[in-house]
């Protein structure tokens, strides 16, 4: 079996309108090909059917499909994965500064709702386009979705906090070195997420984690202590098809489980789990 197909179901059960916030989608590079200075490939196996049916293993109804870096600004097979999953999908694209109102009207209504500015190392946007994408993204109802190091974020954040629109930071903050909970990166991210317009996935824990599986517990305790502290902020993802980890991904049964061991009861998880997607991204009410 596919290590990107989990071996088994988790242990715990997803309330109904479960959303993954964080997935990729990949294709075939004559259909989709890679962005000519991508340092990124495609992930092999990464493609939408393989995903729907980790997802409906792992129990989710809901995904958010995130544009892979190593696509630049072509969105195709991001909203195509999109209409595959249908009314139960939403996206994040990445577009050029210059881009028209009339294309980001065209993408909001086949489901984006937010630009992806990814400041790792590989992305196609700056910090010099962030300021203008985010004005221009935010008059269609678009949030911003950072990946940073975390490490940096309190230099960042009075920038990051006087943005127009929303904002949503990615897995836990994405600290290349695991940190404690009193490092000045992590402050910065609590007052974000205080001040009301901020959202945080807690996920991919096992990206940076020195300490490894089962527990992750060196990146976990960051997540423990963002749910403990803010669960209406905070919100769930697989970060499938592992694109940081290829050929090794990690179980992702495994970590569900730990999500909701995190979020110490079901109440907790069905708020992450189903109202803040719904209030991020604009999914309909579960069961409406």
């Amino acid at each position: 079996m596919s290590g990107l197909m989990p071996d088994r179901s988790p242990v715990f059960r997803m309330p109904p309108g479960a959303c993954d916030c964080h997935m990729h989608a990949y294709g075939p590079s004559d259909r989709y090909p890679p962005a000519p200075d991508s340092p990124f490939p495609p992930v092999a196996g990464g493609d939408i059917e393989s995903y729907r049916r980790a997802r409906d293993r792992l129990g989710l109804a809901r995904a958010v499909v995130v544009q892979p870096s190593v696509y630049g600004f072509d969105n195709r097979a991001t909203l195509d994965a999109m209409a595959a999953l249908g009314e139960g999908a939403r996206g994040v694209a990445v577009v050029p500064p210059e881009v028209s109102e009339d294309e980001l009207d065209r993408l909001t209504k086949l489901g984006v709702r937010s630009i992806r500015f990814f400041m790792i190392g590989g992305g196609a946007l700056g910090w010099d386009a962030l300021e203008t994408l985010a004005a221009k993204t935010a008059a269609f109802g678009w949030h911003v979705q950072m990946q940073m190091d975390g490490r940096l974020l309190h230099e960042a954040e009075h920038r990051l906090a006087a943005l127009p629109g929303g904002l949503v930071i990615d897995h836990n903050g994405k600290f290349l070195e695991p940190v404690g909970t009193d490092h000045p990166g992590f402050a910065a991210l609590l007052r974000l997420i205080e001040a009301g317009r901020t959202f945080v996935k807690t996920s991919g824990v096992y990206e940076t984690s020195r300490l490894g599986p089962p527990d992750y517990a060196d990146v976990a305790r960051l997540a423990r202590t963002l749910i403990a502290e803010a669960p209406e902020r905070c919100l769930f993802a697989t970060n499938w098809p592992h694109p940081s980890k290829p050929g090794n991904p990690p179980d992702d049964a495994q970590l569900v489980d730990l999500f909701a061991e995190w979020c110490g009861g079901g109440e907790v998880a069905r708020r992450i789990l189903v109202d803040n997607p719904e209030e991020v991204y604009g999914f309909p009410k579960a069961g409406a």
